[in-house]
């Protein structure tokens, strides 16, 4: 009699691995980018909350940041002028409102708030273009940005804009003449425009045109579930 013969192991079996590459097991690659995460064989993956992402939400909150001067030269461009007046009271100069029931000084805070919603909104439209998939550290990014243009903006428009000694420039123009009250924005509150603005229409951007989650498959690989049809082990 003769001994029986070993069947040789399936090409699938690991312990007949005899040197090379170890392929990866059914499913491994389907589970690996379940996440959206791309690997980096230098050790650092580029998905949502990873360093690459905080160093571009960096670079878009500072970008966004310095267009706040853009929007300071069309405020005092754009910006309705308050006309004052200056008098002398023996030696006091006294400076007065030219119109006192102007809604000037109204004007300049709508001035201020239109453009900031205005450049949020085109903030918003143009980060989204250019990073689709999104994600809490560009959000971020956008409010923060929007924050820091606006504080920029109001600074360069009252430094663009008449002097700021009132008194000193109705000596200079003299008594009785009409001159420009300084820029000054009265409601503070017109700073949170620009994030306000960018955060509301990316949002609605992201969902309409944002990227959706992939669909699960129906037919997994063969060999991926071991279990049978009602959970117990395939022969």
């Amino acid at each position: 009699m003769t001994a029986p013969l070993t069947p040789p192991p399936p090409p699938n079996d690991r312990s007949s691995y005899q040197g090379g590459p170890v392929p990866p097991p059914v499913g491994a690659h389907a589970v690996g980018t379940a996440s959206g995460a791309a690997y980096d064989p230098h050790g650092e993956q580029d998905g949502p909350g990873t360093p690459a992402e905080v160093r571009q939400a960096v670079v878009t909150a500072v970008v966004i940041a310095l267009f706040g001067a853009l929007l300071g030269v069309l405020w005092w461009k754009l910006a309705p002028t308050v006309p004052l007046v200056g008098d002398v009271t023996g030696d006091t100069w006294v400076v007065y409102l030219k119109e006192s029931e102007g809604e000037q000084a109204a004007g300049v805070d709508g001035a201020f708030t239109l453009l900031a919603l205005a450049f949020g909104a085109l903030s918003a439209v143009v980060v989204f273009l250019l990073r689709r998939r999104g994600g809490v550290p560009l959000v971020v990014a956008l409010g923060v940005g929007g924050l820091l243009g606006s504080l920029l903006a109001w600074r360069v428009g009252v430094w663009l804009g008449p002097a700021q000694d009132v008194i000193a420039h109705a000596k200079d123009v003299g008594k009785g003449v009409t001159f420009s009250a300084p820029l000054k924005l009265g409601a503070k509150g017109a700073l949170l425009a620009w994030s306000v603005s960018a955060l509301v229409v990316h949002l609605g951007l992201t969902g309409l045109f944002g990227p959706r989650d992939p669909e699960p498959d129906p037919w997994p690989a063969p060999g991926q579930h071991p279990s049978g049809p009602y959970g117990e082990k395939s022969a």
